[in-house]
């Protein structure tokens, strides 16, 4: 079974739970221990750890998770009602690739169960195996990277935490609609790869455009089935990580409000937080950044898929072709509609909505077509 992959937590972990008060966080989550296996059934976030490391370079340590969940643990809960789980570790294989196939295997069943799985690695290379785990659910898979780095190799490199996404576009099945990556920063990219990023019509958002307003972002994440962070996006003034040391970057409130964006989103499915260096002052981050998304998930209104459309107000904008935008009643969102193309090679079954910001609307009454609808389309027909 899929879930013999998964070892029991620590008994430090299980020490340290037992001396919380019933107000903190780990007097609320049910665990995976030696003894007992949590009933699946009334789960709706498990969280899972992937003791998994060989596709950095930079990692020479085992991955050690035993501080991030002591300050996730000690943490308390906001006003939630949904059942967390804690279902222990998925230990490194004979080879990276047996991790991926562990990691795969677990993910998938957890989905498929309806239970969001939050992944806490190891390296980020374990990225692949998460896209993997969709290749059962015959669904497009829309991949969201907050990093500093776009993660491209070349294709005779073995997978790693800087190339796994090459192997995510060229391995069959290819599952994968879109790219976003939010926060990279230009001199750790070359030309070639930000160009690559335009012709394959992916998404790019540099740092200080997402620091400037990162409201901007919030449609992304709406759109997204999987959201990974590379803890290196986040500057080490904030981290404390200083192997390597990150002089410019996201700072901590920037990258919980991600984080807190991507629980939000009715469409994410799968959320993971990689490279980082098991450092008592990062696991304090990565605690938070993981209570801000399922803080997030308590905010979802269930807007995806489309509910009744008496709930929204449309708005038809003629350019040289209409364009269709919906404002949700409830939340004030927005949404531009993706038209159905028939031929032989389109990605999209029928016409679906793809989230859009206000602003997207004002450019389309300003006669210009949005860029991300523009992109949208166009990967449609390619």
């Amino acid at each position: 079974m899929e879930f013999d992959f998964l070892k029991p937590l620590d008994n430090e972990t299980l020490e340290f739970v037992k001396e919380l008060s019933s107000q903190q966080l780990g007097s609320k989550i049910v665990f995976h221990t030696a003894e007992d296996f949590p009933d699946l059934n009334k789960v709706r976030i498990a969280i899972i750890g992937v003791l998994e490391n060989r596709g950095d370079k930079n990692q020479l340590t085992p991955v050690d998770l035993v501080a991030i969940r002591k300050e996730l643990f000690g943490l308390y809960p906001g006003n939630w009602d949904a059942s967390i789980a804690d279902l222990g570790d998925i230990l490194a294989g004979n080879s990276c690739e047996d991790t991926y196939f562990a990691v795969k295997k677990v993910v998938a069943s957890l989905i498929k169960k309806k239970i969001i799985p939050i992944v806490i690695g190891g390296s980020q290379d374990l990225t692949y195996a998460l896209y993997r785990a969709y290749d059962d659910l015959e669904q497009m898979v829309n991949l969201v990277s907050i990093d500093n780095k776009f993660d491209f190799g070349k294709e005779s490199d073995r997978i790693s935490a800087s190339s796994y996404l090459t192997k995510i576009i060229i391995d069959e099945p290819n599952n994968l609609f879109n790219y976003s990556n939010i926060g990279y920063q230009t001199y750790y990219n070359s030309q070639e790869e930000i160009d690559l990023i335009d012709k394959l019509f992916f998404e790019g958002y540099r740092l200080g455009e997402i620091s400037n307003n990162i409201s901007i972002s919030e449609p992304v994440f709406r759109d997204a089935d999987i959201v990974s962070i590379d803890m290196t996006v986040v500057k080490s003034s904030d981290s404390g990580n200083l192997n390597p040391f990150i002089p410019n970057g996201f700072n901590g409130k920037e990258i919980c409000a991600l984080s807190r964006y991507s629980g939000i989103s009715d469409k994410v499915s799968l959320f993971g937080v990689f490279n980082h260096n098991n450092s008592k002052q990062e696991s304090v981050l990565v605690a938070q950044i993981i209570w801000y998304f399922i803080e997030g998930f308590h905010y979802r209104s269930n807007e995806y898929p489309f509910g009744s459309k008496e709930n929204y107000i449309k708005y038809i904008i003629p350019l040289e072709e209409e364009l269709v935008f919906y404002k949700s009643n409830k939340t004030d969102r927005w949404w531009i509609e993706i038209p159905f193309i028939s031929s032989s090679n389109n990605k999209l079954k029928k016409s679906t909505l793809l989230p859009c910001s206000y602003d997207e609307y004002l450019i389309a009454c300003n006669q210009e077509i949005p860029e991300r609808w523009w992109k949208a389309q166009r990967k449609n027909t390619i």
